[in-house]
């Protein structure tokens, strides 16, 4: 109790939540595209389950990965060597992440723009990709994500309670979130391909920084944002173009 009182005094620690809020949120947006590409798929009545699902279980991925942190930060350590150049489980998991995200996107993209793959997707549209594979999708990302998240937070503070804090904070916010980018994502084809490009740039990084190439963070998002507002300009003047244009 007095260490939670400890806690609650210290501007030092106040800061650390708030910093690590913003930067679990942050990194919970690659999270939270996949998922709502992904559940899209499926049949309409399976969707916001889908997606609630494999929210929670992300919650309780970190959660468990948290109370075993002593263990996590283990995996930062090389346990063998290619070239001179060590690789860590961590350095593995983010590759195997990264390949999985690439391969995901770039099917995706594929289905979109071939019209044989278009028609295929309308056969199988009727059968679905099927809940349980999307859950299991989404869990292999949630442990990605989890762990780059968690070894992260462990950085930047060495209080349990914190990062705990950070993390129900993050995925709650996921949560809210979900549904309406779902929506807004399956009513916007181009943006769809927007966020695949998003994936294929997260992918990207992954497999940059499991082969030890760090790529700042800031420049990533950035990216994405300055993106992402580039598409809504373009959405924006799309409806206005519709809105002044005479009905047939």
């Amino acid at each position: 109790m007095e260490y939670l009182m400890d806690l609650l005094a210290s501007p030092a620690a106040w800061a650390a939540l708030a910093t690590l809020i913003v930067m679990e949120v942050v990194l919970g947006i690659d999270n939270l595209i996949f998922i709502s590409i992904l559940t899209n798929k499926l049949p309409v009545e399976h969707q916001t389950k889908a997606r609630r699902l494999g929210i929670g279980m992300a919650l309780i991925l970190r959660l468990g990965l948290l109370s075993t942190v002593a263990f996590i930060v283990t995996l930062t350590t090389p346990v063998f060597e290619v070239a001179g150049h060590g690789f860590s489980w961590k350095d593995i998991i983010l590759i195997a992440g990264g390949l999985f995200l690439l391969w995901k996107a770039t099917s995706e993209i594929h289905h979109s723009v071939d019209p044989e793959a278009q028609a295929d997707a309308k056969v199988s549209a009727k059968v679905g990709i099927g809940l349980a594979s999307a859950i299991g999708q989404i869990l292999m990302l949630d442990l990605v994500f989890s762990i780059d998240s968690i070894i992260t937070a462990v950085g930047m503070t060495e209080h349990l309670p914190i990062m705990v804090i950070a993390v129900v904070f993050a995925v709650l916010v996921m949560l809210l979130a979900s549904e309406p980018l779902a929506r807004f994502i399956n009513a916007n084809p181009t943006v769809v391909m927007l966020a695949l490009g998003f994936l294929i740039m997260i992918g990207m990084t992954l497999i940059a920084e499991g082969f030890g190439a760090h790529v700042p963070k800031g420049y990533v998002y950035t990216a994405m944002a300055f993106s992402a507002a580039i598409e809504c300009l373009n959405l924006w003047a799309r409806r206005a173009k519709r809105k002044h244009t005479p009905a047939a």
